[in-house]
C-alpha cells in the first residue's frame, strides 16, 4: 500500500526545497512544489540566458542559483530534488544530507504515493519498446493507462488525479533507479550488458542500481526476468516476491519465443511473422510485456495489438525506399549489443553508420559479430577511430574484413552511406554509441538522420 499524499502535501508547506536541474522534466515539478506551498530552490549549472522561458517568468517565485558555482548554495535546505543524472555521492549533495537534507528524486517519490498499481520496465535494451508495448496493450484493455519515467510525462505532478483503479507503466533508468528506495509492484528487467559505464563506476554498481527495480518489491508483487542474460537470471534468488521468465531459447519458461511464434503458458499468441516489428529482441520485449499484463488483460487483446503495433520511433524505424534503398532510423541503439540485436534482424546484411561519444564501453563483441550483418560500415564521431580499431583486430583473428570508411561529420557519414547503398541494399543509423559528441541526445540524432535522407 502506498502512503497517503496528502500526509506529503501538509508536510511540505513551508520547507524549502531545492530541484537541482531546471530542464524541461523539472519545470512541471517546480511549478507543483510552489502550489503546495513549498519555499522552492532552483539549481542549475546553466546561466539565465540558456535557460527556457518558463524559468525566467517563475525566477520571481524561486530563488535561483546558476553557473558554474551553482552547488555552493545547496546549503540550509529541508529536501532535494536532484535530477536523475547526479551522483548521489556527489560532495554537494553528501554535505547538504550530513546537513539534514533529505536527498530524494521526483520517481522515488512518485512511487512512495502513488495509489494505482505499478509496472515497472528496466533493462540495457528495450526498455522504451517494453514500456510502450505495455501501456498500449492495457488502453486497448480499457485501462486509464498513465505511461513515465524516463519517458511522457514526468507524473509525480499528477499524484492528486491518479486513482487507485489507474495502472502506471515506468520506463526506469539506471540512474533513475541508483537513489530509488521504493520499488513497483510489477517490474520486468529486459536484459543487462555493460552500458553508461561513463556515469557508472563499473559494471557492478551499474548492475546494482538496476537491482532496485525489485528490491523494495513486497511479497506478493511480481519480477520479470530475461532467462537467456545470465545477470538478470541472477537476480531470481534475490526477489522478495513472485518471479517469471521470459525466453528466446527455453520452451519451459512462463513466456518463450519458438519456431518463429510468441507463446505465452504454452499458448500460442502471435507469429513474428505477422507482426509490423521484426526481429527476436523484439519479440522478446512483446514476451515480457504479455507476462507483466497477463492477471488483468485477455490473450487475444494481446494478440491484437501485437498484429497492429507499428514500433517506436528511433528504434529500427523505417524512413523510406530510395533508388531502390531501404532507410532505417535505429538511433537509440547507444551500445555496441543493441546495435547487434538491431541488424541480425534484418533480413540481410546492412550498410551502417557506427560512432559517437565514447561511453567506455567495449566494441569487440560488435566487431567480432558485426561481420555476419554488415556490408559496410561509415565510422564517424568521437569513437571512430576506437571502433576501425576494434574491426582491425576482429579481422585479423576471424579473417573476416567488413569495409569501412571514415566521416569527419555526420552529414558526411549520410552521403557515404547514400553513395556506396546500391539498390536492394538496406541502410541503416545504428550508432553502437550516444550522441552527446554531436547531439544534445538521440532523438535529435534521429531526427536529423531522417531529415538528411527525406532530402536525397
Amino acid at each position: 500500500m502506498s502512503i497517503d499524499f496528502n500526509r506529503f502535501k501538509q508536510d511540505i508547506i513551508g520547507k524549502k526545497v531545492g530541484v537541482v536541474g531546471l530542464g524541461v522534466s523539472n519545470i512541471p515539478l517546480i511549478r507543483y512544489l510552489l502550489t503546495l506551498g513549498a519555499e522552492v530552490y532552483g539549481f542549475d549549472q546553466r546561466k539565465l540566458e540558456a535557460l527556457s522561458q518558463e524559468v525566467h517568468d517563475f525566477r520571481s517565485e524561486v530563488r535561483l542559483s546558476l553557473g558554474e558555482n551553482y552547488l555552493d548554495d545547496l546549503k540550509g535546505l529541508d529536501m532535494i530534488f536532484k535530477t536523475p543524472g547526479m551522483r548521489i555521492d556527489h560532495p554537494a549533495l553528501l554535505s547538504a544530507k550530513e546537513e539534514g537534507a533529505v536527498i530524494t528524486s521526483e520517481m522515488d517519490e512518485f512511487l512512495k504515493y502513488c495509489s494505482a498499481r505499478t509496472i515497472g520496465i528496466t533493462g540495457s535494451d528495450g526498455k522504451t519498446t517494453t514500456t510502450t508495448v505495455v501501456g498500449e496493450i492495457l488502453k486497448k484493455a480499457g485501462y486509464h493507462v498513465y505511461v513515465g519515467g524516463n519517458i511522457g510525462t514526468p507524473l509525480f505532478t499528477k499524484l492528486d488525479e491518479i486513482k487507485p483503479s489507474d495502472v502506471v507503466v515506468l520506463e526506469l533508468s539506471s540512474f533513475q533507479l541508483m537513489t530509488m528506495t521504493n520499488s513497483p509492484e510489477i517490474a520486468i528487467v529486459t536484459n543487462l550488458s555493460p552500458n553508461h559505464l561513463d556515469m557508472h563506476k563499473d559494471m557492478q554498481e551499474y548492475i546494482e542500481a538496476k537491482m532496485n527495480i525489485f528490491r523494495y518489491q513486497k511479497p506478493g508483487d511480481l519480477l520479470i526476468l530475461n532467462e537467456d542474460n545470465e545477470i538478470t537470471k541472477s537476480f531470481a534468488p534475490l526477489a522478495n516476491g513472485k518471479v517469471e521468465f521470459f525466453s528466446s531459447k527455453n520452451e519451459n519458461e512462463d513466456a518463450y519465443f519458438s519456431d518463429g511464434s510468441l507463446y505465452l503458458r504454452y499458448e500460442r499468441i502471435v507469429d513474428l511473422s505477422e507482426m509490423k516489428v521484426k526481429g527476436v529482441h523484439n519479440a522478446e520485449n512483446f514476451l515480457a510485456a504479455f507476462l507483466a499484463v497477463e492477471d488483468f488483460v485477455q490473450k487475444p487483446i494481446m494478440r491484437e495489438l501485437a498484429l497492429s503495433f507499428p514500433g517506436v520511433k528511433h528504434r529500427c524505424q523505417f524512413i523510406r525506399e530510395h533508388e531502390g534503398v531501404r532507410y532505417y532510423n535505429d538511433s537509440i541503439a547507444s551500445s555496441p549489443t543493441r546495435t547487434l540485436a538491431s541488424i541480425s534482424s534484418l533480413e540481410k546484411k546492412v550498410n551502417v553508420i557506427l560512432g559517437g561519444y565514447d561511453k567506455q564501453l567495449d566494441f569487440a563483441p560488435l566487431a567480432e559479430e558485426g561481420y555476419k550483418y554488415i556490408k559496410n560500415a561509415i565510422l564517424v564521431g568521437d569513437t571512430r577511430h576506437k571502433i576501425q580499431e576494434s574491426f582491425r583486430t576482429a579481422s585479423k583473428k576471424s579473417g573476416q574484413q567488413i569495409p569501412i570508411h571514415m566521416a569527419e561529420t555526420f552529414e558526411d557519414a549520410v552521403k557515404k552511406l547514400r553513395a556506396i547503398s546500391q539498390e536492394g541494399d538496406l541502410a541503416i543509423l545504428s550508432p553502437a554509441c550516444a550522441s552527446f559528441d554531436l547531439f544534445r541526445n538521440f532523438e535529435e540524432r534521429g531526427d536529423r538522420f531522417v531529415q538528411l535522407v527525406n532530402e536525397f
